[in-house]
């Protein structure tokens, strides 16, 4: 269970769902580990957060455990995209813990957001990886299907054709050294967004613990700092790509996040939809 993660199902404001996809990791597998360890690595974190003066415990979060993955990436993703609807049919938020970073697809479809923000190394633009067009390379490519627009914060490598897709007037890249000035130019969101952050936005100094790392990248309070402006306008969240090859810091960067996203949705973000 996510620590504080106590509130009965059925009344719940925001249901963590793991998804232990690991298919189409390119580079260290691992991922299928990502949703437990990001729920052990939270286990020392406060309950009340000063800030928003709010208790973690008392903002309606359950745990509704994994939704076991196999290796049929289209499959898997069309039968969590529907666990991920009967969250939302609840009228309760998705927290979904990956897993690679493919899942992200079932949530938007689950959620159906207008914009898709994402704190991600890679452009994730591909057509197919190593003759998959399910790959973990690809999600960004698929979710266009369903949104309007794609803002990709903290990438810094992609193929060629990625950077041409990228081009294209639905998708934003907003390199790492510029996230800082898009957070001050933003000026409140007034569509749906689904957020999904991938763990290798950070700089592998920081999240070491996943499969692609990438150096040059964001740091934790930059990560945390999208997290809080975007949140109020969530219809979800997603934190992916986490894995089992370091101490732990890729897994409490990502439980901390999740909860920053819930005390900021909570505190000044949209309600759980009916």
């Amino acid at each position: 269970m996510f620590p504080g993660a106590r509130t009965p199902r059925e009344a719940a404001d925001y249901v963590v769902v793991g998804a232990p996809l690991d298919v189409s990791t390119t580079f260290q597998p691992g991922a299928r580990f990502g949703p437990d360890r990001v729920r052990r690595f939270a286990e020392t974190y406060d309950d009340y957060d000063h800030r928003t003066d709010q208790c973690f415990t008392a903002l309606g979060v359950a745990d509704a455990g994994d939704v076991r993955a196999w290796d049929d990436a289209e499959e898997y993703l069309t039968f969590l995209a529907g666990e991920l609807g009967d969250v939302v049919r609840d009228g309760a938020v998705p927290l979904l813990l990956g897993g690679e970073h493919t899942v992200s697809y079932a949530g938007v479809v689950a959620t159906e957001p207008d914009v898709f923000v994402c704190l991600d190394a890679h452009l994730d633009l591909r057509t197919e990886y190593d003759g998959n067009e399910w790959s973990h390379a690809c999600v960004t490519r698929h979710v266009l299907d369903v949104v309007d627009e794609a803002v990709i914060l903290g990438a810094r490598t992609g193929s060629a054709e990625e950077w041409d897709r990228a081009a294209e007037p639905d998708v934003t890249v907003v390199p790492p050294e510029d996230v800082s000035e898009w957070l001050t130019a933003v000026d409140g969101f007034d569509r749906d967004i689904y957020l999904s952050v991938d763990v290798d936005g950070a700089d592998p100094s920081v999240a070491p613990g996943t499969g692609t790392m990438e150096p040059f990248g964001l740091s934790g309070r930059e990560m945390r700092d999208v997290v809080r402006a975007v949140a109020p306008a969530c219809v979800a969240c997603d934190v992916v790509e986490v894995n089992d090859r370091d101490d732990g810091q890729a897994a409490a960067l990502g439980g901390k996040l999740l909860r920053e996203f819930v005390y900021e949705h909570a505190a000044g973000g949209t309600r759980p939809r009916d």
